[in-house]
């Protein structure tokens, strides 16, 4: 397996046309899709709109720093997305007041906040939703015994000799195989999600 020791985010970032602009795009834009028509935008203008975030992310991602904070891109796209929405709800007349939703412009605004509990659900959804994804790209890079091995364990909270036994290998393999996979998505998601997270710091 070909290993890297640069992230997605910062392959993206010194080489913006590389496959992985496509990869990005594809890891986010059903997330994004997701949250706009959670405020009430609908399925004729969501498409426009995901590709909007998408081309500002692509325009603006090589001056964007994360610093090594946590939750730094996630927190960034969240804001072009409240940006793209605020700008959206202004646009041709369609105000709340105009179609007597009065709230969307609170919605909106308790989502820019850091203390709001959906600014809380937005974090949480955010890393589950990019780690499904990044599983579903890292599994075609490893052997079908490596990934069952890394899933039982990781994934299925099966210990990690009773995999051993389940599947004729040794224990060192089993635990090789969660040691391998974990690393790489550790690497893929480096700067998208918290490495702190609960998934990799399960034993």
């Amino acid at each position: 397996m070909h290993e890297t020791s640069l992230s997605l985010l910062d392959r993206l970032r010194h080489s913006p046309e590389d496959e992985g602009w496509n990869r990005l795009a594809d890891l986010y834009a059903p997330l994004v899709r997701v949250w706009l028509r959670r405020y009430d935008v609908q399925d004729s203008d969501a498409n426009d709109l995901v590709q909007e975030v998408l081309l500002t992310v692509s325009r603006e991602l090589s001056t964007f720093e994360h610093g090594g904070q946590l939750g730094a891109f996630r927190g960034w796209l969240k804001a072009i997305l409240i940006n793209r929405l605020r700008k959206f709800w202004r646009a041709r007349d369609r105000r709340p007041e105009a179609r007597g939703d009065s709230d969307i412009d609170a919605r909106i605004s308790q989502l820019d906040d850091p203390a709001s509990e959906i600014c809380r659900i937005w974090d949480r959804e955010h890393d589950q939703y990019v780690l499904r994804q990044l599983l579903t790209l890292a599994e075609p890079h490893f052997e079908p015994k490596t990934w069952k091995a890394f899933c039982r364990v990781a994934l299925e909270g099966a210990k990690p000799d009773v995999v051993a036994q389940e599947m004729g290998i040794s224990l060192n393999a089993v635990c090789l195989a969660k040691s391998r996979v974990t690393r790489r998505l550790r690497q893929e998601s480096a700067g998208l999600i918290e490495s702190s997270s609960s998934f990799f710091t399960k034993s």
